[in-house]
């Protein structure tokens, strides 16, 4: 178990053997300048549609995050090829968290960084490349890096549709879908 701190809030991460529990302690003023940079063009706001739905394509094509969390964000992943994603619709991350662990990715977890500056210069739990291969850790490659704005869209998504939601059934599918799909009748 390592905990990391956004703010004034502390996160508890469970992570393999190996990864050092200070990798991910971020004291709260770190946390409040690499939130501050995170989240700079992120202003709440109603999520929109088209956001949503742009959020959504980012998390089945681009980010292809459905391979390891499932398409329903719950864990069940859809290629035994890669490592298990966390179930999302049941996580407590909040939104500068879950930006946070997408654009860093996890240390010592198949989690990769989505953002390709991730441990170039510190904005990473303090770490930096030589940091992690001085405790022989190597991050996971992603499918693709992310800008800034499409980690937002990605944020949107998720927690419209996924984050906090709990377990899926047929009527969340279709929410989820836009209408009932084929793979809601598998769901009670």
């Amino acid at each position: 178990m390592a905990a990391f701190n956004i703010g004034r809030k502390k996160f508890m991460i469970t992570l393999p053997n190996g990864f050092a529990r200070r990798a991910l302690q971020v004291s709260a003023s770190t946390a409040l300048i690499l939130g501050a940079g995170f989240n700079a063009s992120y202003v709440a706001r109603a999520a929109d549609a088209g956001d949503i739905a742009e959020g959504q394509r980012l998390f089945m094509q681009k980010g292809n995050c459905q391979a390891c969390h499932g398409w329903a964000g719950d864990g069940r992943k859809t290629d035994n090829q890669m490592p298990d994603g966390a179930n999302l619709r049941e996580t407590k991350l909040d939104r500068a968290a879950f930006v946070m662990i997408v654009k860093c990715g996890l240390p010592g977890t198949g989690m990769p960084p989505f953002d390709r500056l991730a441990y170039s210069d510190g904005r990473c739990f303090g770490k930096k490349d030589a940091d992690l291969k001085a405790q022989g850790i190597r991050m996971a490659d992603p499918p693709a890096t992310l800008q800034p704005r499409e980690v937002e869209l990605l944020a949107e998504f998720a927690f419209a549709k996924i984050i906090g939601k709990g377990a899926m059934d047929r009527a969340k599918c279709a929410d989820y879908w836009g209408s009932a799909s084929e793979v809601c009748n598998e769901l009670k």
